[in-house]
């Protein structure tokens, strides 16, 4: 078999003799079409790959993707003419044998793995792939729906891979090397993507970060609707870097820049509700595909009198990539560590009095503004910011561990639960000990994450919370940070809720395994989904009930959902994969745990077990398929063909190629030249130019030649500034207590003149009260369409004006209507 240490979702390039150019290897990928079927708050997603040998010998083609990090891959299949081979699960290194024996005997073979460092990437390998012939593969994996800031459920399909940063010394993910050359910026494969969306509640409206044809409803009651990517199915161009050549090919659909996304708005979406699935019916009574299995989808409502009464403390800390990553996006715009920036300024201004925070930033080394967790005041919040505006994407590699390993060192504020908010891209390749490192500091601290642009690992966002009794969030393409990130800041506020426990009232004879790990967070409003194995017979009795009882400000709670006992069938078995996928996860767990105390045999053998049993993939599993076919032998010397994945081409700060030949010839170009060659063809501005100029900057290497006219360097034009925010503007001039000052830069962004400002003033009144309240007028006046992103540091000026004990609170709104062209009313500020 020919060696699976490949490109990370890119090609390899080969030079032939005499060439002057790098050549791609041929892909045989020439479509991708998908097809997702959303019911509720879960999803089915069935991929289907087509491949065509168009070269003269039989070839093995291996494509690395991303899939999210929870799904459950559950079928694997590939299908030659009219013959369709369906894989099994097995034991992965048996599964590599078995594919290994049929290539070297001459026959087809089809092997997917997971990788063992990160759940969210996947390696496909078709062998054997005769010249002329053309194979048909289809993967399915089912997945849950998260629940976003605006209560849309998120749905992502990956289309972006970016490298994982490897620190040096360390072992890559699925042979990933960042020293690779790429030579390749548009894929030659087309993408064709359909959702069809069905749920008990009629459907809003379906929106995506992609351009979609206009929804279409299936029946009058609106609950059953399909999509499609506009311009699906249209092949992409292909364009090859080389020097001095400027043609570009132009193509219409998915260009494969960024992952697609699809946000399913419903009418009273977000209500407690229970499906209980039938069994497999060749399945064994007793095991998990042979039982029912039930999905509870809960949301705690915490009492009103509780959460009012709650003074907010904790201690916040704010971890902050700075690898090189982070410096541009790759839709224009402000970089992400800008973004990082701004959402910095209003985390620091949202923050309760008495609390305390320190921010710190990471690459290949880490940094922090404070020695230890300072208390938030005027003067430490001041020195922070200052801090925070020159902060740039300089510190190389996106190394995660050391920070976090630094962070759990320091000891906690006695009295201030801590609270952890990690913004980074996600680059990193030793995910699964990043985790672990997470889950066994969980009892001191909440995790929040926040996966920032395209290819952000969903492994690493996502199981970073899970392990530290969070929430996730991802922002990508044009979207904003402030407001998901505000919405964890709102939960980090909500007080923690302990003695979680769920207890179940099944009818004489059932009895119920618990499938998920138990509950450890609950925060208001938002969803907690529990999987659990019935047995047993229910002998008539069709209810049963599960009640989840947590204890909240010393305050005991709880919540109770009954379900039928009746369950559904034909429903493609979407509940029993996801939580046999839940399962298979924690046993990898604490198989894991167990490799420093024994070798983890135990529960890695249940993992296999489960694995095979359920057709759910895992760690120590892979799908393995063999085409015997006609019993002839595929002759001819296996060449291995790498396929192309797309990667987020700003992400190339954070691995420097040093010394690394990319051609040959009188025109030479070194790595970084083609690094910035892929980021300028997603700009409108002209490439040969620009090549021209990079040539000759980079005359001194000693490694590369790159040869070019003896004209003067010139600097690369620089980028315009964006113009500063208003909202930002106003947020920054307001003080840690919440109020502001009556200065020239508040009046000059609410559009008056100074003098304007104070010949307006009531005269009972304090500058600053007066201040305050224009500022907040305005808020409620012009920026109500972004509420969410400034609603905590207006409560704090609230909180502050009423200390002041104003007796002319009315007059003085009435004053700033009139001077701002308003029409808020007192009850709308809170006062």
């Amino acid at each position: 078999m020919a060696n699976r240490e490949g490109d990370y979702g890119l090609i390899y390039c080969k030079n032939e003799p005499g060439d002057y150019i790098y050549h791609p290897r041929l892909v045989p990928l020439k479509g991708i079409n998908v097809e997702v079927e959303v019911s509720d708050h879960v999803a089915t997603v069935t991929s289907i790959l087509q491949y065509e040998n168009n070269e003269k010998s039989p070839i093995e083609a291996v494509f690395v993707f991303p899939l999210p990090g929870d799904a459950a891959v559950c079928h694997f299949s590939a299908k030659i003419g009219q013959t369709e081979v369906v894989a099994e699960v097995k034991e992965k290194q048996e599964a590599r044998e078995e594919y290994d024996d049929a290539l070297s005997s001459g026959q087809q073979a089809y092997l997917l793995e997971e990788s063992e460092e990160s759940p969210d990437v996947f390696s496909m390998t078709v062998g054997s792939l005769p010249p002329g012939e053309s194979a048909s593969i289809r993967l399915v994996y089912v997945i849950e729906l998260t629940v976003e800031a605006d209560d849309g459920l998120r749905f992502c399909l990956p289309a972006v891979l970016n490298p994982r940063y490897q620190p040096p010394g360390g072992e890559s993910v699925s042979g990933w090397s960042s020293q690779q050359p790429v030579c390749v910026v548009y894929k030659p494969y087309s993408l064709s993507f359909s959702a069809r969306v069905t749920s008990p509640r009629p459907i809003s409206k379906v929106e995506s970060n992609c351009s979609l044809d206009p929804l279409q409803y299936l029946n009058t009651e609106q609950t059953q609707a399909t999509v499609r990517l506009a311009g699906s199915g249209i092949l992409q161009g292909t364009f090859l870097f080389a020097p001095f050549r400027k043609e570009r090919l132009q193509s219409d659909g998915h260009k494969f820049d960024r992952d697609i996304e699809l946000l399913v708005y419903y009418k009273d979406a977000h209500q407690p509700a229970a499906i209980v699935e039938a069994g497999k019916d060749s399945a064994k009574p007793g095991s998990l595909m042979g039982d029912p299995v039930i999905m509870l989808s809960l949301y705690p409502e915490f009492p009103e009198a509780v959460m009012a009464s709650l003074a907010p403390c904790g201690e916040f800390l704010f971890l902050v990539d700075r690898s090189g990553s982070m410096q541009t996006s790759c839709h224009g715009g402000e970089g992400r560590i800008g973004s990082a920036r701004d959402t910095l300024l209003l985390l620091l201004k949202s923050l309760p009095m008495g609390c305390y925070f320190n921010i710190f930033g990471f690459g290949s080394d880490y940094d922090h503004i404070f020695p230890a967790s300072v208390e938030y005041s005027q003067s430490t919040m001041d020195k922070a910011l200052k801090k925070v505006k020159t902060m740039s994407a300089d510190l190389g590699g996106t190394e995660i561990l050391s920070p976090l390993e630094h962070i759990y060192k320091q000891p906690c504020v006695p009295n201030q639960p801590r609270q952890l908010f990690v913004f980074t891209d996600g680059e990193v390749c030793n995910t699964k000990e990043v985790l672990d490192l997470v889950r066994s500091n969980a009892s001191s601290h909440r995790c929040f994450t926040f996966g920032i642009g395209e290819g952000a690992s969903s492994a690493l966002i996502t199981g970073m919370a899970k392990q530290g009794g969070g929430h996730a969030q991802f922002i990508t393409g044009t979207e904003r940070l402030q407001p998901k990130v505000m919405q964890s800041l709102r939960f980090a506020l909500q007080p923690a809720v302990v003695d979680i426990s769920v207890s179940w009232d099944l009818p004489k004879g059932m009895s119920v395994t618990p499938l998920s790990p138990p509950i450890t967070t609950l925060f208001r409003g938002q969803r907690s989904l529990i999987y659990a194995q019935l047995t047993g017979d229910a002998s008539g009795v069709s209810e049963g009930s599960v009640t989840v009882k947590y204890s909240l400000a010393d305050q005991p709670s709880q919540d109770k959902l009954g379900f039928s006992l009746k369950p559904t069938k034909d429903t493609g078995l979407t509940v029993h994969r996801l939580g046999a996928r839940t399962l298979i996860r924690s046993l990898e767990l604490e198989q894991r745990d167990q490799q420093g105390q024994q070798d983890g045999a135990e529960e890695k053998k249940r993992v296999v077990e489960l694995s095979i049993q359920s057709g759910v993939s895992s760690a120590f599993t892979a799908f393995i398929a063999v085409n015997k076919g006609s019993g002839e032998a595929v002759q001819g010397p296996l060449i291995r063909r790498d396929i192309p994945v797309s990667r987020a081409f700003s992400d190339l700060g954070d691995h420097p190629v040093q010394g690394r030949r990319m051609m040959a010839g009188p025109n030479l170009a070194c790595l970084p030249c083609i690094m910035i060659a892929m980021v300028l063809c997603w700009a409108p501005m002209k490439l040969y130019d620009y090549i021209r100029k990079c040539l000759n900057r980079h005359t001194d290497s000693q490694e590369v030649d790159c040869g070019g006219e003896d004209e003067a360097p010139e600097e690369p034009p620089q980028p315009r500034l964006p113009p500063i925010d208003p909202l930002l503007q106003v947020i920054t001039l307001q003080k840690a207590t919440g109020f502001w000052t009556l200065v020239p830069e508040l009046t000059a962004v609410l559009g008056k003149t100074h003098e304007e400002f104070k010949k307006s003033k009531p005269l009972t009144v304090t500058e600053e009260v007066w201040a305050t309240i224009l500022a907040l007028i305005w808020l409620h006046g012009f920026k109500m369409d972004i509420q969410d992103e400034w609603q905590l540091l207006a409560m704090k000026a609230v909180s502050w004006v009423r200390a002041q004990k104003v007796g002319c609170v009315a007059e003085c709104v009435e004053a700033g209507n009139a001077l701002l062209g308003c029409k808020v009313q007192k009850d709308d500020l809170g006062l």
